[in-house]
């Protein structure tokens, strides 16, 4: 099986999609997954003293603008074990641009945590939170001494937008 093209992504994106996650929350490892096998590679360590402030993964059979599947940062009480499929539900997102170009990061929340399932919408969050993941990903790769520019969050309808176009993209690649 591999991660990313065997796991079906639903027609319904709203009321979840299936996360696999690359990253458990609280790790230095930048881990990704490898298009040709399906395998998880040791990208690098973080240079900075920081770690994944969320489990870290990506939605299957989607493509996003930097080439890769689209990421996602899943919300919940404990860490998860590499390649684990979670069922997360979209709240927002963060645009962000580095060294490779421009990158969405989809933030959401396990369905099945009873400590985060009862949030739908970023601003529901509390504001402490986005202010870590923000951080987190302004950051992390300083010490590499690469610059990681993070826009302000946006809304639900707009991370359902840019995940059925990473849908689209990845079904009709051109």
């Amino acid at each position: 099986m591999h991660a990313l093209h065997d796991v079906a992504l639903p027609d319904d994106l709203e009321p979840f999609v299936p996360a696999v996650i690359e990253i458990p929350r609280g790790s230095k490892l930048k881990y990704e997954i490898d298009k040709a096998t399906g395998m998880l590679v040791l990208d690098r360590v973080l240079y900075s003293s920081v770690h994944y402030p969320a489990n870290y993964g990506f939605i299957p059979r989607t493509h996003a603008d930097d080439g890769d599947p689209l990421d996602i940062l899943v919300l919940m009480q404990e860490p998860v074990e590499p390649l684990t499929i979670v069922r997360a539900r979209a709240l927002g997102g963060l645009k962000m641009r580095d060294d490779k170009g421009e990158d969405d990061k989809i933030v959401a929340v396990c369905i099945d945590d009873p400590a985060f399932a009862h949030y739908t919408e970023l601003e529901h969050l509390p504001p402490h939170l986005m202010l870590e993941l923000d951080r987190f990903f302004r950051d992390y790769k300083l010490l590499e001494g690469k610059e990681s520019v993070v826009d302000r969050p946006y809304d639900r309808g707009t991370a359902l937008g840019v995940m059925r176009a990473a849908r689209a993209a990845y079904r009709d690649p051109r």
